[in-house]
């Protein structure tokens, strides 16, 4: 019993540190997803060249594999913020919101199904149902939410966009099409490309963190 009472305080000092240190670990990742935010490059064979790509997710599924899905969305959610407080916001907060959703979507179940068996077959997997989802709640928030919004904010007629698309591939002659033909491959580049370099750097990095 004494051996027990006395452990108990080593025990709460232990888990008190490993959270600690996981928070840290937490902001770490979302500081550096947030700077690599502000690196954005157009992908112009695709789509028009207002949607640029970044590698702000690598740092977040590097967390999401490394403490679980929940750690991940908290470093994005965190990365949102920080750059809501640097770049602010044009949309009413539209942009960050959809961003925050697409960002999950991808994270969320990555880093679900690498947490059951951490492996690189999970890896994998996780990577690729996260990119489908990033890519379908892509193409519907953009056609339902962000699109209308962008296109309100500053003044600019849907018709505007949806030309925009068509100078890049002549089959676009709707919002839907415009979705379907330029924002969902444009998200599907995004996610391949995110995931592998994830793959690539995530076992150095997981070293890092753990020690």
């Amino acid at each position: 019993m004494k051996t027990n009472t006395m452990s108990n305080p080593q025990n709460q000092t232990t888990q008190g540190a490993a959270k600690t240190r996981k928070l840290v670990q937490i902001a770490m990742l979302a500081g550096l997803a947030a700077v690599l935010m502000l690196f954005e490059f157009p992908l112009p064979f695709l789509a028009p060249g207002f949607y640029e790509l970044d590698f702000s997710e690598v740092p977040v599924l590097i967390g999401s594999f490394a403490m679980g899905p929940l750690a991940g969305a908290c470093i994005e959610l965190i990365k949102i913020l920080i750059n809501l407080v640097l770049n602010g916001t044009d949309t009413m907060f539209v942009g960050e919101l959809a961003n925050l959703i697409m960002g999950c979507a991808l994270v969320v179940p990555a880093g679900y199904i690498y947490k059951r068996n951490k492996n690189r077959k999970n890896a994998f997997i996780g990577l690729a149902l996260g990119t489908i989802f990033m890519t379908v709640a892509a193409t519907f928030l953009n056609a339902y939410v962000l699109l209308p919004a962008y296109g309100k904010a500053f003044g600019m007629s849907l018709d505007v966009i949806i030309g925009a698309g068509a100078a890049i591939n002549g089959a676009i002659d709707s919002l839907f099409k415009f979705c379907l033909l330029a924002v969902a491959p444009f998200n599907l580049i995004k996610g391949v490309m995110v995931s592998v370099v994830t793959l690539l750097l995530y076992k150095h990095i997981s070293g890092l963190l753990k020690n």
